[in-house]
């Protein structure tokens, strides 16, 4: 298995640059992988493909105001800070700084509102792979201070930044949304309660590395970044009734997966028990998927660890087939693009 066996050509044209509307307007492609068959529908139909008993698992992270612009206390100069995560001591955060060789260790940053709220930044360490330890002297101002980061593949300007969020997401501490579940709208999601579907909500905070091409040719030695991930206690108990039951349980995006297959990794006493803490599982084709039955989740960029996930979920040819069929019938790729469901 090398990176470049998940790599496919895309017209950049394929790439969506904006959320369509209705959210569940979107194309669905369904992938059976019973039967090897790819049909394609619109996203609201995924009722009648889920059943009563069924278990939906969701990732109610909500994405923070990450990125930040402010200047050097000494020299005015611009500085840009993207944040990633909180470090591992609690008590700043992870982030990416611009310009990098002029940000040491000991700088100070001074970061201004429109209206006269300001804090101040300090570098506090140099990571690896240029990642800064930052914190910050008033963290109750970054959301008013702060601008919610889109990926670098989209150039339209978002006109309402609750766009790029889900209509479930409540937890702030992601740097990037769990865009499998932007399809979903309130009204959908009560249809699918009405028709007996148990819809749970976990927790797993997303870090811009998870969207990253693998840079090694042999992507088992990849290092994956860790992101933070809760499993309350009544959805662990929900989700291993179901899987004692042999009820489906269903994951919206591969960040429930990872959560989920994490946690289930660490359980003791049941399929999964209650879980709190960092994840930092990579999936490879080959892996044994204990909790996941069936996914929904959007088109990923080539050689990221979100292909290798899927393609270890579905089978890497046939989502080979699925990718190649996808770019011929121009379907949207990436965040704001259609989704997938595997069944």
């Amino acid at each position: 298995m090398k990176t470049s066996d998940f790599d496919y050509g895309l017209p950049q044209e394929l790439i969506a640059q904006t959320p369509i509307e209705p959210r569940d307007s979107s194309r669905l492609m369904v992938l059976d992988r019973a039967n090897k068959t790819i049909e394609g529908c619109c996203f609201k139909d995924v009722v009648s493909f889920l059943k009563s008993g069924d278990v939906l698992v969701m990732n109610n992270s909500r994405v923070i105001p990450a990125r930040l612009f402010g200047k050097k206390a000494r020299t005015d100069a611009a500085v840009e800070i993207l944040l990633l995560r909180r470090s591992v001591s609690g008590t700043g955060w992870e982030a990416l700084v611009k310009p990098g060789k002029k940000l040491p260790a000991g700088t100070m940053v001074y970061i201004e509102g429109e209206h006269s709220e300001h804090v101040t930044a300090e570098i506090k360490a140099v990571l690896d792979e240029g990642i800064r330890e930052v914190s910050f002297s008033d963290e109750t101002l970054l959301p008013a201070l702060g601008n919610i980061p889109l990926p670098p593949y989209i150039h339209a300007p978002l006109a309402d930044s609750e766009r790029y969020q889900t209509v479930y997401a409540r937890d702030p501490g992601s740097v990037a949304a769990p865009t499998a579940g932007l399809h979903f709208t309130p009204q959908l999601l009560d249809e699918l309660k009405r028709k007996g579907v148990e819809c749970l909500e976990t927790t797993l905070h997303i870090g811009l590395d998870t969207f990253r091409p693998v840079q090694v040719e042999d992507p088992s030695q990849h290092h994956i970044h860790r992101e933070y991930g809760i499993v309350p206690p009544g959805v662990a108990d929900s989700i291993s009734r179901a899987k004692k039951e042999n009820r489906r349980v269903i994951c919206v995006g591969t960040t429930s997966v990872r959560v989920l297959e994490y946690a289930a990794l660490q359980s003791e006493k049941n399929p999964l028990d209650p879980f709190s803490g960092w994840v930092d599982l990579l999936i490879l084709p080959g892996y044994r998927f204990r909790i996941a039955d069936a996914m929904i989740t959007n088109f990923h960029l080539p050689k990221s660890t979100l292909l290798m996930l899927v393609s270890a979920f579905a089978g890497t040819e046939l989502i080979k087939q699925a990718y190649a069929q996808a770019v011929r019938e121009k379907y949207r790729f990436y965040s704001f693009g259609d989704a997938m469901l595997i069944l």
